[in-house]
């Protein structure tokens, strides 16, 4: 029994800190309102919020849309 509650105990840390991140890094969370309250609105285009991106080199990316 001990292989299973190391499998299932990683998976369910590994699930906790994949959550953690999210709630961190993403820009579509906003945990301050007050001053910053679109926070999606801040991104560069060549800033990378994926976890992992297969075929996209995000320092090569250039500005395609307007300022607001």
């Amino acid at each position: 029994l001990i292989p299973l509650f190391v499998i299932i105990g990683s998976g369910g840390v590994g699930a906790a800190l994949y959550v953690m991140r999210l709630a961190v890094f993403n820009p579509d969370v906003c945990w301050d309102k007050k001053n910053n309250p679109e926070p999606w609105n801040k991104l560069a285009p060549n800033d990378q919020y994926k976890f992992y991106s297969v075929n996209v080199d995000y320092s090569k990316l250039k500005k395609d849309r307007p300022d607001f």
